[in-house]
């Protein structure tokens, strides 16, 4: 019952895309977004609703960027580490991040879920460097220093005070 249950968002999903192989990309981001992450599982499991095989999916979902086969956190830190944004220090930012959140051992997410962080290539925000992105929300001309505040903000807020970090 158990089983059936996790699958029924899945299977929603899929019957909104008419089950039409040509909507794969559509279904894998919903399915994302639902999940945060595309579960191996999942996968043989849209395959299968959509008569295609396995390894399509599969490589779909592993093709594009976008895609992660990995359980990512609430909050998905990304920070730019392109040219302008490395010149002015976001591999600083990085570090203070890993630091404030105590990830360890390569880990790229807390063990609460709630944050993961990484560095990409380019956010195109180069005019904001060094700049980084919390979910969608993009910050710019940052410190280690506002770094802190951002996330002592989110921290609050999930904990369910309106604290703002800001000041506003």
């Amino acid at each position: 019952m158990e089983a059936l249950r996790k699958f029924e968002k899945v299977l929603e999903i899929v019957d909104q895309n008419n089950r039409s192989a040509a909507r794969l990309i559509p279904i894998l981001q919903a399915v994302q977004t639902e999940y945060r992450y595309l579960p191996e599982e999942i996968l043989t499991f849209i395959a299968t609703s959509l008569g295609i095989s396995p390894a399509r999916v599969f490589g779909v979902a592993t093709f594009y960027s976008l895609f992660t086969l990995k359980p990512k956190g609430k909050y998905i830190i990304r920070v730019c580490d392109g040219t302008a944004c490395h010149v002015k220090g976001s591999m600083n930012l990085y570090d203070t991040l890993c630091k404030k959140l105590d990830l360890q051992d390569g880990s790229d997410s807390t063990p609460d879920m709630l944050f993961t962080v990484e560095t990409v290539n380019c956010l195109g925000a180069c005019g904001l460097a060094p700049a980084m992105v919390v979910n969608e929300e993009v910050f710019g001309q940052l410190t280690p220093e506002r770094v802190d505040v951002i996330i002592d903000e989110i921290l609050a807020k999930e904990a369910g005070n309106e604290f703002d970090a800001y000041g506003a």
